[in-house]
């Protein structure tokens, strides 16, 4: 019952992430002309982190991201089976996020300015796989790396912390929106690309692998980068 409770809530944490940071982005659009679009995306899927981590911190940890369960899995703060769930949980809630809008924009009539429900893609760095997959592993390198920093049970950083992750999410989105639309979240990006399929629209899940892989990878290197920093931190303490 604990696992389902857990489970429940990064359900219910991706799904308000995917509707509500893709929701605003399919509302003021993401193009170099229109600076403000932006901003208010990369505010967008921040404060939802920072609504969350309130929210169903205290429950699940609130990772609804595979690659902060897997930078957890690494460090040794979960389970492989919690982490097989987790992200089984973040990828149903990103489907029904990105449903959830479909449904709204679909039923008001709301010009959808991404093209494709908020998905991910290679737009802004001309096609070139090579630079989405970097871009996506430094993101979601910073990203974790912070993540795994501010929640470590050795360095308490007190009950800011929900803040201080949502706020680099938005530092990573400022940048990354341009190139890749910034995933650094495989469940952010296959729940879109998924329902843009469904659409008719098979051009966002063609590239979704790029999505998956880099971010996955990003969070692995934070991980190990994490520890071994971590470790390096414990060792000069006892020496003094």
């Amino acid at each position: 019952m604990k696992l389902f409770k857990k489970c429940l809530a990064e359900l219910i944490g991706t799904a308000v992430l995917t509707a509500f940071g893709c929701g605003t982005a399919m509302l003021v659009g993401c193009n170099a002309q229109n600076g403000s679009g932006y901003l208010l995306t990369a505010l967008a899927f921040g404060l939802s982190i920072v609504a969350m981590a309130y929210c169903i911190g205290n429950i699940s940890g609130c990772h609804i991201n595979p690659a902060v369960s897997l930078g957890v899995l690494i460090n040794g703060g979960m389970s492989g089976k919690e982490f097989c769930y987790y992200v089984v949980s973040q990828i149903l809630g990103a489907l029904a996020g990105s449903g959830i809008t479909a449904l709204i924009f679909g039923l008001g009539g709301v010009k959808d300015m991404t093209g494709g429900l908020g998905t991910n893609g290679l737009a802004g760095v001309n096609g070139s796989i090579a630079a989405g997959i970097i871009t996506e592993i430094v993101l979601t390198f910073v990203f974790v790396l912070t993540i795994l920093g501010v929640t470590s049970s050795k360095f308490k950083h007190g009950s800011f912390g929900g803040l201080v992750i949502g706020l680099t999410l938005t530092f990573v989105h400022i940048f990354g929106i341009g190139l890749t639309g910034t995933s650094v979240n495989p469940a952010r990006s296959i729940g879109p690309a998924v329902v843009a399929a469904l659409q008719g629209n098979t051009e966002p899940i063609k590239v979704v692998w790029i999505f998956i892989v880099a971010p996955l990878a990003g969070a692995a290197l934070a991980a190990v980068t994490y520890k071994y920093l971590e470790k390096s931190k414990e060792k000069k303490n006892k020496k003094k």
